[in-house]
């Protein structure tokens, strides 16, 4: 039986590309493939999805790009992690984590007595 399709939750994409990217430079693809791993290949993030969030998170000032040659000698787009962004990426680890609390805790709530 095949797995199941997992869909990255709204902003979700956000906060695992900010962490892709707080170690270092990377490329999109490398971004791609590091949430890939990250996730033991459960979330698999498509071209377009990820062109548009790299966008939308460096117009956000979260994230800075800057051309560069890949470890493939090919040209390519370089994001690093702004200050703005590293906060960002803790307000949303932060907020992340206490919502898969609760959900975590409503799947284990004995059920309701009335």
């Amino acid at each position: 039986m095949p797995e199941p399709t997992v869909e990255v939750l709204r902003g979700t994409l956000d906060m695992l590309i900010l962490k892709a990217v707080s170690w270092g430079p990377v490329h999109g693809y490398a971004v791609a493939r590091w949430i890939e791993q990250a996730t033991n290949d459960v979330l698999r993030i498509e071209e377009g999805s990820l062109y548009p969030a790299l966008h939308r998170l460096e117009t956000r000032g979260w994230i800075a790009a800057e051309w560069g040659t890949s470890e493939n000698n090919r040209r390519a787009k370089f994001y690093t992690l702004t200050p703005k962004g590293r906060a960002q990426l803790r307000l949303e680890t932060a907020t992340w984590t206490r919502f898969a609390y609760a959900v975590f805790a409503a799947l284990e709530a004995p059920p309701q007595t009335t």
